[in-house]
């Protein structure tokens, strides 16, 4: 079973987005605020594929501080942010922290159960890739990406990566020195049926930047492609 734990603190809105995500084929999971919905991933010992968190929860985990602790917890969970469109930091704050996507209130039930099927798909594809011992590792240079286990390792030394931050090194791996446009990756990594703006690719590059570059600032491996998205070199 698709399972989903919504994070909402207003009822009427948690009500919404669980009935339509119940048609959709998904169990639910509901939490008023930040530490119930941490409670819960924990009882649910982590089987949970997907974390939708609202970022304006009262307490003193807010839907960023939930998406924090519960990346640090699992690289595989899908977590998409509810936000308001006057939360245009908040949204580009939780994509840093690990978030895969975010929706803006107010939206359609056909958007939210699009973005989440798309967010699922990738968890289900990883989960069903780890249980297939296919191709075992990818190396570029100094890096070595472990297709099996989800790692990364540069010179010997291990990455964390995100679920979206493997599957973009996978894809540079696979096409190394050339220039992809943004709107492929977009497509590679979120789907065809992804609703959500090119800018989101940027705001993964950054991160990932910060994590394989020794200077993030002046990347020699991501490399920008001025007008078009962005190329790895090895």
């Amino acid at each position: 079973m698709k399972k989903i734990l919504v994070a909402e603190d207003e009822q009427a809105i948690r009500e919404f987005v669980v009935i339509n995500l119940k048609r959709a084929g998904y169990d639910t999971l509901e939490a008023g605020t930040g530490e119930e919905a941490l409670q819960i991933y924990e009882r649910e010992n982590g089987s949970i594929d997907v974390a939708l968190l609202d970022i304006m929860m009262p307490g003193k985990l807010d839907g960023l501080a939930v998406c924090r602790q519960l990346r640090e917890k699992s690289g595989s969970i899908g977590i998409i942010l509810l936000t308001a469109r006057t939360q245009e930091m908040d949204k580009v704050s939780g994509l840093m922290m690990g978030a895969d996507d975010y929706v803006t209130k107010p939206f359609s039930p056909s958007e939210l159960v699009a973005r989440v099927d798309a967010v699922y798909r990738r968890v289900a594809l990883e989960q069903m890739r780890n249980e297939n011992n296919f191709r075992e590792e990818i190396r570029s240079g100094e890096f070595v990406l472990n297709l099996r286990n989800r790692s990364l390792m540069k010179a010997g030394k291990p990455i964390e990566l995100t679920q979206v931050e493997f599957q973009l090194m996978e894809y540079f791996f696979c096409n190394p020195t050339t220039a992809l446009d943004r709107g492929a990756i977009l497509k590679h990594v979120w789907g065809d049926a992804y609703y959500g703006e090119e800018k989101i690719v940027d705001v993964n590059i950054r991160r990932l930047r910060m994590k394989v570059e020794d200077e993030p600032s002046n990347p020699k491996h991501i490399i920008t492609v001025w007008g078009l998205g962005y190329k790895w070199e090895a």
